[in-house]
């Protein structure tokens, strides 16, 4: 599009200015301090992020209800929620593959290649946060502790796996697997 001509013609689009300033701060930052194009946003890497995120916390809040409920001790509780957060976060990306048109077993192996490293990275970082939090790992569902040390392991998981995420999906791997099928 000829911008000068579309702004000498006397129209500005408010909407238009915004996106053209979104796609060229998308290329900046796809640019790495040695000049070099990094192929991944941090948007990019936030979106694949948010997307395990929720798979995980989905598994790892039934996994600590769960375990909670039926008394269990910490570590089988623990194992039962990081379990489950795998399984949530693969079966998010299985099912989004999978409906667009590819087979199980290829399916399957998209959604290891994807969110394995993700997944895993984020379970060790929320995990260590509650962990690490005290009285946290004791802590009942009604009580405000359970709570906010999940919900704060999460935040930070995500702070953390975002870069985590840019780097692999810059260099064809993680979460740009699935790109091909969106």
């Amino acid at each position: 599009m000829d911008h000068a001509a579309h702004h000498a013609s006397g129209h500005t689009d408010a909407g238009h200015d915004h996106v053209e300033r979104a796609e060229r701060a998308d290329r900046i930052d796809r640019i790495d301090r040695g000049g070099r194009a990094s192929g991944a946003s941090w948007v990019t890497a936030a979106k694949a992020t948010l997307h395990c995120l929720t798979g995980c916390a989905v598994g790892e809040i039934l996994g600590m209800a769960v375990g909670t409920a039926l008394l269990w001790g910490n570590v089988p509780t623990m194992v039962l929620a990081i379990v489950l957060a795998f399984v949530f976060g693969y079966s998010f990306t299985l099912f989004a593959v999978r409906r667009a048109g590819l087979g199980l077993k290829a399916a399957v192996k998209v959604a290891l290649a994807a969110d394995t490293v993700s997944i895993a990275v984020m379970e060790l970082v929320d995990n260590g946060i509650i962990a690490l939090v005290p009285g946290a790992l004791d802590a009942h569902l009604s009580e405000g502790l359970f709570w906010a040390s999940l919900l704060g392991g999460f935040v930070v998981a995500f702070l953390v796996t975002t870069p985590v995420n840019k780097w692999l999906i810059g260099r064809g791997r993680g979460h740009a697997v699935v790109h091909a099928y969106h």
